[in-house]
């Protein structure tokens, strides 16, 4: 097949390019660079299978031209991480909404099945764990500017499902907290990664608010595989999937595996969210998803263990891999 991957310069984007071209598909990848980078798919651009277009979602020429040419699309590119939203949330909702909207418009043009990556963000502040993909939504005030991802998101989802209500082979993965190799080393995007760095240059591990709220982390491999049976699975056409681990894990127990797993000597200390974020910010305390949906459709259950993906991105980190 000839597949589009949007972003697939960016930590999840290339890792499943990698797999695509493994698979001996023709890959082209559209990516502006902003937060993807060159080093990531460099391995694949002597390759007279893959090609590289620097350009963004945001033009819709750029996207037609490539969408009317490949059998399928994933819809990967975003402007993701908290810090990146409330920086800048104007550019945030702009890439995320338009761009996606761009997208869908093309994909229905020219008929192409899309799989959409969009962020267990969409559940908010919802309590009612686990979250179900047909749950309530829970936001605060407009105020809070990181409620906009989760609002962008979500639009994403409605111009999906709608789409699909008009026969357009579309469907959407809900990403839990994935992590792996090529992630930021800033950790714009990931406790995981903002923790390795600090551990490895021994500087304290900064634990927000008392540390004790969780997420369900997943190994980037299990979030591709997952991605790629929406892709595949003829059912889950129309449906929207949580893809993510179902091992709840505090942030205290996180943060003492990776000063374990490092050796380092590192302190844990804790900051509070106003000090990080400013005053107008608020997190949520649970997040871990209902996988059921994902397991009886797909066939998927993610697979490696929290302790074994550290060790895999750890090597990735120091350069071992």
């Amino acid at each position: 097949m000839h597949i589009l991957v949007t972003g697939g310069a960016g930590f999840i984007g290339s890792n499943l390019v990698d797999v695509l071209m493994e698979q001996g598909h023709e890959v082209t990848v559209l990516d502006n660079l902003s937060v993807g980078k060159v080093s990531n798919i460099e391995h694949h651009l002597s390759s007279d299978r893959f090609h590289f277009v620097n350009d963004s979602i945001l033009n819709v020429g750029i996207l037609e031209r490539l969408i009317r040419q490949v059998d399928l699309i994933y819809h990967l590119a975003a402007v993701v991480g908290v810090k990146y939203v409330v920086d800048d949330p104007l550019t945030a909702i702009v890439t995320n909404v338009r761009g996606t909207e761009n997208v869908l418009e093309m994909a229905f043009k020219y008929w192409v099945r899309t799989v959409i990556a969009s962020s267990s963000e969409i559940h908010g502040k919802s309590t009612a764990v686990p979250l179900k993909e047909d749950g309530d939504r829970l936001l605060g005030p407009t105020t809070v500017g990181r409620w906009s991802y989760s609002d962008a998101k979500a639009i994403d989802e409605y111009f999906a499902l709608a789409y699909a209500k008009k026969g357009l082979p579309v469907s959407v993965v809900r990403y839990f907290n994935a992590y792996g190799p090529r992630l930021d080393p800033k950790g714009y995007g990931s406790v995981i990664a903002k923790f390795f760095t600090q551990a490895l240059r021994g500087e304290p591990l900064t634990v927000f608010d008392d540390g004790r709220q969780t997420r369900c982390f997943t190994y980037v491999a299990d979030t591709i595989r997952g991605t790629m049976l929406a892709a595949t699975v003829k059912e889950a056409a129309g449906q929207v999937f949580n893809i993510g681990s179902d091992r709840e894990t505090s942030i205290n127990e996180l943060a003492l595996l990776i000063k374990e797993l490092t050796g380092s000597s590192s302190e844990v200390v804790h900051i509070s969210y106003e000090e990080a974020y400013g005053k107008a910010f608020e997190e949520t305390r649970r997040r871990v998803p209902d996988v059921t949906r994902a397991r009886e459709v797909l066939g998927f259950e993610a697979q490696v263990p929290l302790d074994e993906g550290l060790r895999r991105t750890l090597d990735w980190f120091t350069g071992e891999s």
